[in-house]
Parts: C-alpha cells; sequence; structure tokens
C-alpha cells in the first residue's frame, strides 16, 4: 500500500477543507510514494510514540493532533518538535495529522464523547455557515440519470446524515441556436431550435465545486454545458460540538459519576450552580471548548463537557450553566478509535495498530 493511498483517502473522508484556518492537518512528513508496512495510531505524535513505531516497524503514524502546527525555520533539535522530525525523517517514518477536519465531521471527536455517555438526539452544535451549495444544469431526458449518477458519485446530492443521491429534477423546453463551428446535440447551425431539456438541481458542500463541476461537464452531453452556482442557507451536518439529550434526567452528583465512569478521568473541575439542578441537556467539545460556551448556552444545555477552561472563564457561565472540565487528553483519548475505524473501514487488510503510549503531559498528584 503506497502512502498516497492512504493519504488520499484520508483527504476525502476527513475532508482537508473542513479544518480551521489555523490549523495544519493532512500529510506533514513522508514520501508519497512510499510502501507502508503498518501504521500507528495515537492522539499526540511524541517522540516516545515514534520510537515505538521505530522498534515495531511501523512506518506511518496517523495522529490527532499536528506535530508541525507553528512556524518551522529550521530543524536543529533544539527542542521538541524539531527532534521528533528529525527522527521520522532519519527512519522514514510518515506522519499524518487529523485535528479540526476530524472535529468538524459528523460523528467526529465529539459525537463519540456523547455516544460513550449515552447521549440522544445528537445534533451539531454550532453547524458551520455557508458551507452548502447548490447546482442547477439541464440536459436532455435520455442523459439525466447518467448525470445524476456522475454527480452523486462525487459527493453530491447529500442531504445530512442519512440520505444521499437526493436531487429535484422538472421538465421544461429549452431553446438555442448554434452558431458557426458549433457541433450541437441536436438542431442545425443558423437556426433556432427547441428541444425537451430536465432541469437538474443537487446540494453539495462547497468545497466539493470543483470535482462536481468537472463531473459534470465529464458526463453531460452538451458541447456547453449551462450551469449556476447558488449558496443556500440550511443548516449543515458540519461544525464543532455537539448537543444532546439523556432519556431521564440526571442529578448533579450522579451526572458526574457518569461522565468520570465513562470518561475514565480522574477528576472533573466544574462551576457551582444555584439552584441546584438536574442534568438532561449536554453540551459536549473534545479539546479546548471555550469557544463553543455560549453556544452551549444559547441551546438551553444543562451541562457542558470540554477542557481546558481557565479561572475566569467558569465566571462567564453567569450561573447559567454547568461547565465540566474534564481535561484535554481525557476528552479526546477515544479519538484513536475513531482514527483507526476510519482506516480499518477502507483498508481492512492493512495493519493498524493503537499505540501503547500515554501522550497525555499532565500527571495528577
Amino acid at each position: 500500500m503506497k502512502l498516497f493511498e492512504i493519504s488520499n483517502y484520508l483527504d476525502t473522508r476527513v475532508p482537508l477543507a473542513l479544518q480551521e484556518d489555523y490549523d495544519n492537518c493532512g500529510l506533514l512528513i513522508g514520501n508519497k510514494n512510499t510502501h507502508i508496512n503498518s501504521i500507528l495510531v495515537s492522539l499526540d505524535c511524541t517522540e516516545e510514540v515514534v520510537d515505538e513505531a521505530i522498534n515495531n516497524n511501523h512506518n506511518l503514524i496517523v495522529s490527532h493532533h499536528p506535530l508541525i502546527f507553528g512556524n518551522i525555520k529550521k530543524i536543529t533539535g533544539s527542542n521538541y518538535v524539531e527532534k521528533i522530525i528529525a527522527k521520522a525523517i532519519k527512519h522514514d517514518i510518515a506522519i499524518y495529522a487529523m485535528h479540526t477536519n476530524l472535529d468538524n465531521i459528523y460523528d467526529g471527536v465529539s459525537f463519540q464523547i456523547a455516544d460513550k455517555i449515552n447521549l440522544e438526539k445528537t445534533q451539531i452544535l454550532k453547524p458551520k455557515p455557508g458551507l452548502l451549495m447548490k447546482m442547477t444544469t439541464y440536459c436532455p431526458p435520455s442523459h439525466t440519470d447518467l448525470v445524476k449518477n456522475a454527480l452523486f458519485d462525487n459527493g453530491a446530492g447529500r442531504v445530512g446524515h442519512l440520505y444521499d443521491r437526493c436531487s429535484f429534477v422538472s421538465s421544461g423546453t429549452g431553446s438555442f441556436r448554434p452558431l458557426d463551428g458549433a457541433n450541437p446535440f441536436s438542431g442545425q447551425a443558423g437556426k433556432d431550435s427547441l428541444c425537451k431539456e430536465d432541469k437538474i438541481e443537487v446540494v453539495f458542500y462547497s468545497y466539493m465545486k470543483p470535482r462536481i463541476l468537472s463531473a459534470l461537464k465529464e458526463a453531460h452531453p452538451y458541447q456547453e454545458v449551462a450551469y449556476v452556482f447558488d449558496n443556500i442557507q440550511n443548516a449543515s451536518q458540519i461544525g464543532s460540538g455537539v448537543i444532546g439529550e439523556f432519556k431521564k434526567a440526571l442529578s448533579l452528583n450522579n451526572f458526574l459519576a457518569h461522565i468520570k465512569k465513562t470518561m475514565n478521568t480522574n477528576i472533573i473541575k466544574y462551576n457551582k450552580i444555584m439552584p441546584k439542578k438536574n442534568i438532561k441537556k449536554v453540551a459536549i467539545c473534545g479539546g479546548s471548548g471555550r469557544f463553543l460556551l455560549e453556544d452551549a448556552i444559547i441551546n438551553q444545555a444543562d451541562a457542558f463537557i470540554t477542557s481546558d477552561f481557565k479561572y475566569h472563564d467558569f465566571f462567564d457561565t453567569n450561573n447559567q450553566i454547568i461547565v465540566c472540565d474534564i481535561g484535554h487528553y481525557e476528552s479526546e483519548f477515544h479519538t484513536q478509535q475513531l482514527i483507526y475505524s476510519i482506516l480499518k473501514e477502507n483498508f481492512s487488510k492493512l495493519a493498524v495498530h493503537l499505540t501503547s503510549v500515554c501522550t497525555n503531559p499532565i500527571l495528577y498528584y
């Protein structure tokens, strides 16, 4: 299995276009033509993880957090990132990262937490706006199915996470006049012509636009293809965080005990709220989630499970919500299994291993 086969699949399965502007996902180190023996999956790419890869003949590490995040201007071993880069290159180990793009997809990082704690009716907490587009095109009825299938095969027609191959087709009459040098599908040069046409409308995510357009032109019988792209405002199934509900409300003590057990965390930092309330509706953000606090409050969540809340951030709850900071590593540890599953769903015969290294840099006394 060549590295480019794996990276190309991951680039589209968890689209790189969905990463945040500040992020650095995708293939970070490696020659795309390298033959991959086996893959090591980890939350972080530490030197201990690279050593594990070396000792066990894994020549690709797929991690959640990117090793190369800021500007790297030299590799002299002056810090831990430079040391890891140098060691990985020396031992021909490729490194790939799936970070905020994995956070933003449906069934991504936060959804895995929701599943672990048994939330129901889950949905994106903060959908990304402006991601959906609609394309309208026209073609002869004899080619409608061919054009639709080409668009569907390239990602068009997916509505939410429960429906795909969706379109709307209506029939009408098109008019045109071929000019000299034209090679029309029907009609004659220099003469006004009428033809029966189907109007095809499909939705898709905006990052797919180039390949949708390429598929349309490849499948369409017309010499000149007419099409229109429109931005639409439907809420997308892509975005940050998750919100859902327990089947039955839990007391605060039972809720905290449930989270501590299911998330395997040593300690939970949380704020007091008066009067005390039972917990039914819960917002979640794996990793650092302060940026979603207001969204959790607006959506009337009783509690917000996340990490990396600072002292003053807890005051911003304004006695409206209980924030449970369970730790960054603890909130994302399960992400390793998610990455493993994504790899195995397409490469069932490829050797994929979970790291045995605990990369959590924080200890509790």
